[in-house]
C-alpha cells in the first residue's frame, strides 16, 4: 500500500500530528542540505544538483514509497559507482544511468521481488559498505588537507599518490577541516546544541570563519563551482541515444540493486524505531519513480537514507508529512539562502564526508563479524570489502553474493539424507499394517530434504549403490519439500538405472507439489501409476499382495 494512503486511512494526516511532523520535517531538511551538498561534490556533479535530488527524490519517495517514515535522497552508498559513471560518461550519462536504473527499480517493485532483495546476505552487505566507507574516506583527503590533484585509475595507485602528496597539505584548509571534524562530533554531545545538527554546526562555523578571514587557497563552493543558483532547476531531459542507453546498461543495474539495498534496509531500520511495517514492493516502485524523475530536474539518483530517516523518526515523524516537509524545507533554502553558500569551505565538507564513511563502515560491527561469524562468512565478508576497495563495488556485491549462495547450496546439499529404513525401525509401521516383517527382497529408502540439483549427486551416490539387489525398492518422498528439473531427471535416471538390475522400483507419500512435479516429468509414467501410493501401508499392501501372486 502507499505508505501516504496507509496515513491517511490511519489518521496521521489529521491536524493534531502537523506540528510533529512539520518540525521533523524543518530539522531533516536542515540535516540533509550539507549532506546533499557534499553527496553532490563526491559524486563528480555539482553541489546544487545533490539539493535537487534531496528535493525530488524525497518528495516522491514520501508520496508514492511503502513506508511512512522513509526520507530519501542522495547517499554516501551511491558515491563510489555514481562518481565513477560521471567521470567516465559524465554528467548527461549519470543522469541516463539514473533513469534506467529508475526503470529497473519500477519493474522490481511491480514483480513483487522486494522481499527478495532483503534476503542478500550480512556478510556482503557489511563487506561492501564497509568498503564504501574506505574509499569515501580517502576519496576525501584532497579536500580535506587541500591537497593537489591525483592520478591514478585505482584504489592503490591514488592512496599511494596522496600518501606522497601528504607533505604539501594546506595549513588553514587543513586547520578548517579539523575545526569541522571536531565540531561534527563533539557539537551535538554539548548540552545547549544537542538538538542542532552536527553537519550543519560545521558547515556554519566554517563558513563564517572563511567570510570573515578569506584565508588564500581555501577552495570553497564558489571557487569551485561558482556558488549555488538562486531558484528552482528546470525540467530537462539528456540526450538519449540507443547506444548510450547499451553502454549504461551495466552502471543502471549496479545503481538500482544498491539503492534497492539501501532503501529497504533503511525501512527496516525505520521499522524498528518508529514500531511500523513497510511493504517491500511499493517502496521499490516509489524508489523507480523517484529515480525516473530526479534526473529530469537536474539530479542523479536517490534512495533511503538511514541517518536522515533515523532523525526524522527522533524527531517525532510519524507520517510522510515530514517528508514533504523536508523538501519543501530545502526549496525554501534554494530560494532565499542560496547565496550564502559560496564561502562554503569544501574541507568542511569533507570534515562531514569522514564522519559519514566512519558510519557507514561500521567498525563494531565488522570487528564483532570477523571475531563471531562462521569461518566461511568472514571469507565472504573480507572477499567482498577487498574487491569493493581494491576493485570495483558491482563485482564485489555479485561475487559475494554468488559465494554466499554456493555455500548456502553446499549446506543444504549436505542437509539432504538418503537412507535405507531397517526392519526394526519400520516396526510400528508394520505392526499397524497388520505385518511382522517387511517381505522378503524389499528395501526401504526415505529421502528427507529438498531433492534439488545440489543434492541430485548425494540422491544418485545412495540408491545407485545399493549392495544387494532387492527385488523391489519402496522410496518414501514424505519429507521432500520440493523438487527441481535436475532432481527429478536424477531421480529418473536412477529408476531406470535400477530397472536394468531387474530392481522395481516403488514411490510413495508425495505432497501434493511434488506429486504434480513427478507426473508432469513423466516418473510416473515411467515406474507406472500402479507403483505410486499416496502411503507407505498402500505401497506395503501392494508389496504383500504382488507376493502372494507371484507364490501362486
Amino acid at each position: 500500500m502507499i505508505a501516504i494512503r496507509e496515513a491517511w486511512r490511519a489518521g496521521l494526516l489529521r491536524r493534531e500530528h502537523w506540528l510533529r511532523n512539520l518540525v521533523a520535517g524543518v530539522i531533516v531538511g536542515v540535516v540533509a542540505l550539507p549532506l546533499a551538498m557534499a553527496f553532490g561534490i563526491a559524486s563528480g556533479v555539482k553541489p546544487e544538483q545533490g539539493i535537487y535530488t534531496a528535493i525530488v527524490g524525497g518528495l516522491l519517495v514520501s508520496l508514492f514509497g511503502g513506508s511512512r517514515l522513509q526520507i530519501a535522497g542522495p547517499t554516501g552508498a551511491f558515491i563510489v559507482i555514481l562518481a565513477g559513471v560521471t567521470a567516465e560518461h559524465g554528467v548527461d550519462g549519470l543522469q541516463i544511468a539514473t533513469l534506467m536504473a529508475g526503470g529497473i527499480l519500477l519493474l522490481l517493485g511491480l514483480s513483487r521481488l522486494g522481499t527478495v532483495i532483503k534476503y542478500i546476505p550480512d556478510p556482503v552487505i557489511v563487506g561492501f559498505t564497509a568498503g564504501i566507507g574506505v574509499i569515501i574516506w580517502v576519496s576525501q583527503w584532497k579536500d580535506f588537507f587541500g591537497l593537489p590533484a591525483v592520478t591514478g585509475t585505482h584504489f592503490h595507485e591514488k592512496l599511494w599518490h596522496l600518501l606522497q602528496s601528504l607533505p604539501q597539505l594546506h595549513l588553514p584548509t587543513t586547520l578548517l577541516a579539523l575545526g569541522s571534524l571536531a565540531l561534527v562530533v563533539f557539537a551535538p554531545r554539548l548540552r545547549t546544541l544537542r538538538r542542532v545538527p552536527g553537519p550543519l554546526i560545521a558547515m556554519v562555523a566554517a563558513t563564517l570563519v572563511q567570510s570573515v578571514f578569506q584565508f588564500e587557497g581555501v577552495a570553497t563552493i564558489g571557487s569551485a563551482f561558482g556558488g549555488i543558483p538562486q531558484g528552482l532547476p528546470q525540467l530537462g531531459l539528456p540526450e538519449i541515444t540507443p547506444a548510450r542507453l547499451i553502454e549504461l546498461i551495466g552502471p543502471a543495474f549496479a545503481i538500482a540493486m544498491l539503492g534497492a539495498i539501501e532503501s529497504l534496509l533503511s525501512a527496516v531500520v525505520a521499522d524498528g524505531m518508529g514500531g511500523t511495517k513497510h511493504d517491500s514492493n511499493q517502496e521499490l516502485i516509489g524508489q523507480g519513480i523517484a529515480n525516473l524523475a530526479t534526473p529530469l530536474f537536474g539530479g542523479f539518483a536517490a534512495t533511503g537514507a538511514i541517518a536522515r530517516t533515523a532523525t526524522n523518526i527522533r524527531n517525532g515523524g510519524n507520517s510522510p508529512l515530514a517528508g514533504i516537509v523536508h523538501a519543501l524545507t530545502l526549496v525554501l533554502i534554494l530560494l532565499f539562502l542560496a547565496p550564502l553558500a559560496a564561502n562554503i569551505p569544501l574541507a568542511a565538507l569533507a570534515a562531514i564526508l569522514f564522519v559519514v564513511a566512519w558510519n557507514m563502515s561500521e567498525l563494531k560491527h565488522f570487528k564483532r563479524m570477523l571475531q563471531r561469524a562462521p569461518r566461511a562468512d568472514v571469507g565472504i565478508l573480507l572477499i567482498t570489502f577487498g574487491l569493493t576497495v581494491f576493485s570495483d563495488l558491482v563485482i564485489a556485491v555479485n561475487i559475494g553474493v554468488i559465494l554466499a549462495m554456493l555455500h548456502f547450496m553446499r549446506r543444504m546439499a549436505s542437509s539432504v539424507a538418503v537412507q535405507q529404513q531397517l526392519e526394526q525401525e519400520l516396526e510400528p509401521e508394520l505392526l499397524g499394517n497388520g505385518q511382522s516383517r517387511l517381505p522378503d527382497g524389499v528395501l526401504v529408502y526415505t529421502v528427507e530434504g529438498p531433492l534439488f540439483f545440489g543434492a541430485a549427486e548425494t540422491f544418485e551416490r545412495a540408491l545407485a549403490s545399493t549392495h544387494t539387489d532387492p527385488r523391489l525398492l519402496i522410496i518414501r518422498l514424505k519429507r521432500v519439500p520440493f523438487m527441481d528439473i535436475t532432481g527429478l531427471q536424477t531421480l529418473e535416471e536412477v529408476i531406470q538405472q535400477l530397472g536394468r538390475r531387474r530392481i522395481r522400483v516403488k514411490l510413495c507419500e508425495a505432497s501434493p507439489r511434488v506429486h504434480g512435479k513427478l507426473e508432469r516429468a513423466g516418473i510416473l509414467e515411467l515406474i507406472g501409476t500402479q507403483d505410486y501410493h499416496a502411503s507407505f501401508a498402500e505401497a506395503l499392501s501392494a508389496c504383500e499382495e504382488r507376493a502372494e501372486v507371484t507364490a501362486s
